[in-house]
């Protein structure tokens, strides 16, 4: 379903996700990317990486709708991951998700979002251009499964929303 003009959004609560919340994630990564991570590396984000950071996107009183995998490395916020279910995507979810973790982001100090993208990728595209990404680089080749190549965009995180 798409979005309508004047439609209101869901309801979402973003939150920390648990352990319990991995299957969800991992059906969602792979309705999502050719090639998926495995439950075990998002138990790995979750467990044990002390960079990492697990969100999600739940309905009111629902399931999980989306998520997204970053780290906090120093000032910057690395997004490695940021999917929404297929069933729920042109509602505004993968925005409202990506609003959510660069604001997460800004109160743990970061002062610039990073990530990866295919250029063949236009919602993606659209959505962090939207949220004031610039292309700043290419990685020649990225993606193992097509050798495409990967858009590096960049976000300077408003100084308002740091501690």
């Amino acid at each position: 379903m798409k979005r309508v003009p004047g439609e209101e959004l869901p309801d979402l609560e973003v939150i920390p996700l648990q352990l319990s919340d991995l299957p969800a994630v991992v059906e969602i990564e792979a309705l999502s990317f050719p090639i998926p991570w495995s439950l075990s590396s998002f138990r790995y984000e979750l467990v044990e990486n002390p960079y990492a950071g697990l969100y999600g996107a739940r309905l009111e009183h629902g399931p999980l709708v989306a998520f997204a995998c970053v780290w906090v490395i120093d000032q910057e916020l690395k997004i490695n991951n940021l999917a929404v279910h297929p069933r729920w995507r042109g509602r505004g979810i993968g925005g409202r998700m990506l609003e959510s973790v660069l604001e997460i982001g800004a109160r743990q100090g970061c002062i610039e979002a990073t990530l990866e993208v295919r250029p063949s990728n236009a919602p993606a595209l659209g959505m962090y251009s939207r949220a004031g990404f610039q292309v700043v680089g290419r990685r020649r080749g990225y993606y193992s499964d097509t050798h495409e190549d990967a858009l590096v965009m960049s976000c300077p995180l408003p100084p308002e929303t740091r501690p």
